[in-house]
């Protein structure tokens, strides 16, 4: 018995028919049977689903002697299947690689569920895909599985069959039967989701849903459209039958009728003349299913009064008048916009033909998000070492006050910011201005950059479009032609800086400066910081600070938190870090503090004993601190397929690799995180990639760049031979707190890790 049954009927499709087929049959995971049902095909399907039946013997062919419609097909392969779950699959759309194998794990994780919801994606002809908007629906935060109860919001995700995996014995003990005609799903799907005692969810795309230019069964126009009317009646005939899920009359009535204008309003479904007689069967429908909690929201009461009514004519004349409202709006404020932006435009060109500033400099960090990282380091370095120029910081309003006293204050899309921009000599940024800027002769454009490249960058996303989503790689080119240095830590990253941006900037390996603090802080800095974020005095400081993943369109966290400190006792302490893309993935308990609001990630890095992370650049910076980093690998293979990355980070780490959490608790638990072997490793990642990050990075630069030095610039201090400020658990060796009583029943991971 295999564990999947993937049913895929056929009919008209045979330019598409192979794609979906070797779609299944290549997955990773091999455990499944593919029941291809030509529904009588006047083409060549029946042919092609012969031809694969006799390579594969997973492969079941099945050929009906008569055309019975999707609905039917599904049933013809369903009565074949022998699958734990069943699958449906259309014969234009495809599974994406290593698809089963995420939807088994899921399916095990959760305890086999009834059903199991998984994302998908449009594809289009013009090769553009799009995800599905409610992905935020199938998040898998919370408990797991859970009734529909639980998560009433499933119901706005599309309802069709082919995005769910089902218990086939939970589809037999219900009697789950696709009806015949069109929108046969409606009937299908909502029985199942509020049938089910089990739901599970999956947070990943495992369908392409293909756009096709022409041939959609729903796009076609046909009185077979008035199919909805009859399969709704089955979807209320199914409540009628079990009293104890009326109460979700209300929500379906609600659905259906939302449903009805979908068709109505939509173009060229409905054949001339059948519009009135479409409304009049709707508002019998709305009549003979409408009950009491059927309150509907003031957004849709216009669509919803439609059907109602029937207002045919009156909808027409009505929708026409709110057109042509919002069409008067959105050019009023169109027109007021637009007279900002040609003065504003025509304020910075005036600005620049005035001369430049020299004593002038702007600063901004991480698309105007407030005062940090190399800019803002830097900015400091110019009032110290360079305090002729007055420097001023770009920043939305929200993040003015993170911004120090010192700098002026500027708010992006103002004239005093065209103003700095066009008049300032020196831009300093570790992203790109605003792509209007106009490099001027005698302006010099610092880029910082914001970390040590692991994942690929620049124009290597051009291979990787999911990670690129939709980068402009020529507006990527023109800003970098405004940069004249870019600063780097290390030969890696210059290398990889000067190939991804190409342009004739001048590579500064100078180090990064918010780098300079790791040198420069005291113990007195550690202890102030650590009390005001709360953490105890004794304790073992974690910071866990997880990157972004672009595979991933909800950023759940991987690793559970509060667990991981239960299993580590009272001693340990996490400081919760999310990606500055991502904020509320934490929530503060005990021993779980959750620091992502956190202005400087610096501090946060000085109060911490060690770093948990798996693939942020955040580990080559914190390496300077030569404190124990352990790096959690478990989804390496998903992330550096989907990203790209410049080496392998299991075979070149900084420290211990975990490759699930339990590992990762076990190498806590064990003291194998500050052991010899991982200080060995983090010797070897701090002589590759801390070259030149001794604390006088800023200092190089403005003595550089602002005061014109090339000779007597600060030596490089090797890594060896720097004494960075110790963590508060150094003299922590013997103590409890740091190396924990494992439990039993659990992996215990070496050094070797």
């Amino acid at each position: 018995m295999p564990r999947f049954s993937v049913i895929v009927p056929a009919y008209q499709v045979q330019a598409y028919l192979p794609e979906c087929l070797d779609s299944v049959l290549s997955q990773s995971y091999p455990d499944l049977e593919l029941i291809a049902v030509d529904d009588c095909s006047p083409d060549a399907c029946g042919t092609i689903i012969d031809e694969y039946a006799a390579r594969d013997a997973r492969v079941t062919a099945l050929h009906l002697p008569e055309n019975q419609g999707l609905g039917g097909a599904r049933n013809a392969g369903m009565a074949q299947a022998r699958g734990d779950y069943l699958l449906f699959l259309d014969s234009d759309d495809t599974l994406t690689p290593d698809a089963l194998r995420a939807i088994a794990d899921r399916i095990k994780e959760t305890g086999d569920p009834d059903l199991l919801v998984y994302d998908y994606a449009r594809t289009f002809w013009t090769g553009r895909a799009e995800r599905n908007k409610l992905a935020p629906q199938l998040a898998e935060e919370g408990p797991a599985p859970f009734r529909l109860a639980d998560r009433p919001g499933l119901l706005r995700v599309l309802m069709v069959a082919w995005n769910k995996a089902y218990r086939r014995e939970f589809v037999e003990e219900n009697d789950l039967v696709f009806p015949p005609g069109f929108y046969e799903d409606t009937p299908w799907t909502y029985p199942a989701l509020l049938a089910a005692g089990s739901i599970a969810t999956l947070d990943r795309v495992c369908v392409h849903y293909r756009q096709r230019r022409q041939g959609s069964i729903l796009g076609t126009t046909s009185r077979r459209h008035f199919d909805i009317f009859e399969q709704y009646d089955r979807v209320f005939a199914f409540l009628a039958e079990r009293p104890e899920l009326a109460v979700w009359q209300p929500v379906l009535f609600r659905r259906m009728v939302d449903h009805f204008t979908t068709v109505f309003t939509s173009r060229n479904r409905l054949p001339k003349g059948s519009r009135g007689e479409f409304l009049r069967t709707a508002r019998a429908h709305y009549r003979r299913y409408r009950t009491g909690g059927s309150n509907v929201p003031l957004r849709t009461r216009l669509r919803h009064g439609l059907v109602r009514y029937g207002l045919h004519r009156t909808y027409g004349a009505l929708q026409w008048a709110m057109t042509a409202r919002r069409r008067a709006v959105k050019a009023g404020v169109k027109s007021v916009r637009g007279l900002r932006s040609a003065l504003l435009q025509l304020h910075y060109r005036i600005q620049l033909r005035l001369p430049l500033r020299a004593d002038r400099a702007v600063f901004a960090a991480y698309w105007n998000r407030g005062h940090g990282c190399n800019p803002g380091a830097l900015e400091a370095a110019f009032r110290a070492h360079a305090p002729h120029v007055r420097t001023a910081w770009i920043a939305r309003p929200e993040h003015h006050h993170t911004i120090p006293p010192g700098p002026r204050r500027l708010r992006p899309g103002t004239f005093a910011y065209w103003t700095a921009l066009a008049r300032s000599k020196y831009l300093v940024n570790n992203v790109n201005f605003d792509r209007r800027l106009k490099k001027r002769p005698g302006q010099v454009f610092v880029q910082t950059q914001h970390g040590t490249p692991l994942k690929h960058m620049g124009l290597d996303l051009q291979e990787r479009p999911a990670a690129a989503a939709g980068m402009d790689f020529e507006e990527l080119l023109r800003g970098v032609d405004k940069w004249d240095y870019v600063l780097s830590a290390n030969r890696h990253t210059t290398l990889t800086w000067e190939r991804v941006y190409p342009g004739g900037y001048r590579t500064l390996e100078f180090g990064y400066p918010r780098n300079d603090v790791f040198q420069s802080a005291t113990s007195a800095d550690v202890t102030r910081i650590r009390e005001s974020l709360g953490v105890p005095e004794g304790a073992v400081a974690l910071l866990y600070a997880p990157t972004h993943r672009d595979y991933r369109r909800t950023q759940r966290p991987a690793l559970d938190l509060d667990r991981i400190v239960r299993r580590l006792g009272p001693g340990f302490v996490i400081l919760a870090r999310a990606h500055y893309w991502h904020g509320g993935q934490f929530a503060s308990g005990d021993r779980v503090i959750d620091v992502s609001d956190h202005p400087s990630v610096e501090s946060l890095c000085l109060a911490s004993d060690a770093l948990v992370t798996d693939y942020s650049s955040l580990m080559f910076d914190y390496a300077n601190l030569d404190r124990p980093i352990v790096v959690h690998t478990e989804d390496w293979d998903a992330y550096s397929a989907a990203r790209g990355t410049y080496f392998d980070l299991r075979s070149s780490p900084p420290g211990a690799v975990a490759r699930t959490e339990d590992e990762l608790i076990d190498i806590f638990a064990g003291g194998h995180w500050r052991g010899s072997r991982s200080a060995q490793l983090r010797a070897a990642f701090r002589e590759r990639f801390c070259r030149y990050d001794d604390g006088r990075a800023a200092e190089r630069v403005v003595r550089h760049v602002v005061l014109g030095e090339t000779a007597g610039l600060p030596e490089f201090i090797p890594p060896a031979d720097r004494h960075p400020v110790p963590s508060a658990a150094s003299g922590l060796a013997h103590s409890p707190l740091a190396t924990v009583p494992q439990p039993s029943g659990h992996l215990t991971v070496t050094e070797s890790h």
